[in-house]
């Protein structure tokens, strides 16, 4: 208002007050479309990190669903980073999109964000406004999931996962809104070579051909385009697709993979003095269309020793080497240098963290325009809708197929489960056994599932709670010219191209932004109903396909709900969008067989913290050395001390120990053994790669602990490893 009165001031304060009343009521009307030029291109913006870190021992890890990936200690901690993005003068519209290091976003831990920020900020951050997408990285914590089937290698429910995770998040987005103020926003996107490959090309050749013929110069069979929301010095929000699953499943370590990594390298670039998670850039590197995709950019290899298709390509369709899954296994770029994808992880990362460089540091086009949100919730089991020919279509109640077991060349499946097959008597002996797991599909479930031959009925299994979720959140934000579909699943690079395409055509054709239109995916976010495949993909029952959990019409009935929500984003919206009932909640009565820790002890003759192998001493560390020290430990699970770690590298600076290195730094390593379950002992190693450049000088390693007494509180302890001498 104060401008607008500044604006009319000045015209009324003319030499020529005769011409000013002739034309004044003109004058007010360029006041008002220039003021209101100038408040859409300003937006009320907010960014936040926060530690979401789980247990990061003797806890199932989410992702590839192997019973033998336990976590045995951290690489990395996982963080939540929160982007709000409001208009200045009206509070209520406003949009919160957090990118969340975990595995996919689901609708317990949601609807748990949700109720906390009703309590502190009352309507202002509601389910229609608030996105929890997901990096899609595969060795965090498990155990947080609501539905039961991905509960099941992480035995049940885990309460510490999904307590750090609701935490940390409501964490970042204080965090975020303390941080508002008025700044405006630019986008652009670039071309992202060597990070990413299509893991299932057979599927997508399945794809018409004069489709395909029109992506040949966007990378073909995969998304080779990151997109940018920046924020100016304050950081930005990207999505570029591909899989996290460059660690690989041999690892125990948590981690964020490379989309964390990303962020880290990127956040630690501009304030390298900050410790990580405390940095006031934040870099979102979030998830797109991210299916088919994967960072093991060399291809897939069997790994068969002794066998005549050792180091050979596997077979193509079926991901086989000698007819079995198991030894098929995708390598990245940096395949030679370690056996658990840790070069691979940081070289992935590194390539989305040039990409993202190059955007920041060159002209990005304005964004303008107002903010809005959409959000319903649409039940996918038995939806039916009609496909712009006219024809009728249905969605199915949830299954997983054959190929589904199979796993995929990131992460193989076991037995002689295969992908790709669509026969319904490719092993017989499983015909028997799923029907002692799930509900034996009915005649209509299987012609509605067709051709995929069901292996788990999912839909129909609800004991002693929903195995797989019906009903998903539809969701979109838009943000001037750029719209963001928040996507329940995995799309596929073809699906996600689909959905794009028919969603900007929506905002053209119903006016609500011109052909500026932008549009991006982002998901797995909010729940997690697995894949979303094109139809032409889903008949060729790759792993995507067997996943692709409602059936050959999920990508349409996708397509025809958010393209009929399109007219919800415009500035004066008419009625209300029509949203089914929300999913019921299942948190509270969810089973765990995990046991809580029963006591710590140390050795007779010994404490917690105390050394029991030292570091060398005699003779000076250099760039690529690894110092390691052993400590008598206890067990991490009493304290995730998030926010804070478990070990410090201190350096002595003008004769006062300054922690230089802490465990979210991709150089240091912890690592937690249980010596004895009887006895209550057990032993930590931190671990230190001197990274080059290292300032040369005189160190020390610590760990940070607290130790559980069978009876009695829990209570912090350090250990403190002798000095040593890093030289220049």
């Amino acid at each position: 208002m104060l401008r607008y009165i500044i604006c009319a001031s000045r015209i009324l304060a003319s030499p020529h007050p005769a011409m000013t009343r002739l034309l004044l009521p003109s004058f007010l009307v360029l006041c008002t479309s220039v003021l209101n030029a100038v408040a859409q291109s300003q937006y009320l913006l907010g960014l936040g990190i926060a530690d979401i870190t789980g247990p990061v021992v003797e806890t199932n890890m989410m992702g590839y669903a192997s019973l033998g990936q336990t976590d045995s200690g951290l690489h990395q901690r996982q963080r939540a980073r929160a982007f709000i993005i409001g208009e200045p003068n009206t509070p209520a519209n406003r949009v919160v999109f957090v990118n969340a290091d975990i595995a996919m976003g689901d609708t317990g831990v949601r609807r748990a964000i949700l109720a906390g920020l009703a309590t502190k900020y009352g309507t202002l951050y509601t389910a229609q406004n608030f996105a929890l997408s997901s990096t899609h990285q595969h060795s965090g914590v498990g155990g947080y999931l609501e539905n039961l089937l991905p509960q099941i290698t992480s035995l049940g429910f885990v309460p510490q996962t999904y307590d750090a995770i609701v935490q940390g998040v409501l964490l970042a987005v204080d965090r975020a809104h303390a941080s508002l103020k008025t700044g405006s926003l630019s986008l652009g996107n670039t071309t992202v070579t060597g990070g990413n490959r299509n893991r299932s090309p057979t599927a997508y050749l399945a794809n018409p051909a004069a489709e395909r013929a029109m992506y040949v110069n966007e990378g073909d069979d995969q998304d080779t385009t990151m997109s940018l929301l920046s924020f100016g010095s304050r950081g930005f929000l990207s999505w570029f697709p591909v899989h996290g699953t460059s660690i690989y499943e041999n690892n125990t370590l948590v981690s964020s993979d490379n989309k964390g990594m990303a962020a880290y390298l990127y956040e630690s670039s501009i304030e390298p003095n900050a410790m990580p998670g405390n940095q006031t850039f934040v870099a979102g590197f979030a998830q797109a269309n991210v299916g088919d995709t994967s960072p093991n950019t060399l291809g897939a290899f069997c790994e068969s020793p002794g066998q005549p298709y050792d180091g050979q390509p596997c077979q193509a369709n079926s991901s086989t080497c000698g007819g079995t899954v198991e030894d098929c296994h995708g390598r990245g770029p940096g395949f030679t240098l370690d056996a658990f994808g840790f070069h691979s992880n940081e070289m992935i990362a590194q390539v989305q963290v040039n990409a993202a460089k190059s955007l920041m540091g060159s002209t990005l086009a304005p964004v303008t325009g107002s903010v809005r949100s959409v959000h319903v919730y649409l039940d996918m089991a038995n939806h039916t809708f009609t496909l712009p020919n006219g024809t009728a279509a249905q969605t199915c109640p949830a299954a997983m197929g054959f190929s589904f077991a199979g796993g995929t060349t990131d992460g193989p499946g076991s037995f002689d489960f295969v992908q790709g097959d669509n026969s319904t008597s490719q092993n017989p002996f499983w015909e028997i056994v799923k029907s002692f797991i799930t509900p034996i599909p009915s005649a209509a479930q299987v012609a509605c599932q067709a051709p995929k031959p069901i292996l788990l009925n999912t839909g129909y299994a609800t004991f002693p709670y929903a195995w797989s979720p019906s009903t998903v959140d539809i969701q979109m934000f838009k943000v001037g010219n750029l719209v963001m579909l928040i996507i329940p699943g995995e799309l596929t690079t073809m699906a996600g191209r689909r959905l794009r395409a028919a969603v900007r055509a929506q905002l053209i054709a119903s006016n609500i932004i011109d052909n500026s239109a932008y549009v991006v995916v982002a998901g797995p976010a909010n729940t997690y109903a697995h894949y979303i495949t094109t139809r032409e993909e889903y008949a060729v029952q790759r792993y995507e396909g067997a996943s692709t959990i409602f059936g050959p019409s999920t990508l349409d009935a996708y397509i025809d709900k958010y393209t009929s929500l399109v007219p919800f984003l415009a500035d004066a919206p008419t009625g209300t969008p029509v949203s089914d009932a929300a999913p019921p909640e299942l948190t509270s009565g969810a089973l765990s067989l995990n046991t809580g820790v029963v006591f710590d002890a140390a050795p007779i003759g010994k404490s917690f913290g105390q050394v029991l192998i030292d570091v060398v001493k005699s003779a000076a560390y250099k760039a690529g050395d690894t110092v390691v020290a052993q400590f008598v430990g206890a067990n991490p699970r009493n304290n995730l001390r998030l926010e804070g770690t478990f070990l410090s590298v201190d350096q002595l600076v003008s004769g006062a120990w300054t922690p230089v290195r802490s465990d979210s730094h991709p150089s240091t390593t912890y690592q937690w053994t249980r010596v004895s379950t009887i006895l209550g002992t057990s032993s930590v190693n931190v671990n230190w790669t001197i990274e080059s450049g290292t300032p040369a000088g005189t160190y020390r390693l610590r760990y940070f602990g607290d130790s559980k007494p069978l009876i009695g509180s829990i209570s912090a302890f350090t250990g403190t490893s002798s000095n040593f001498t890093v030289a220049a």
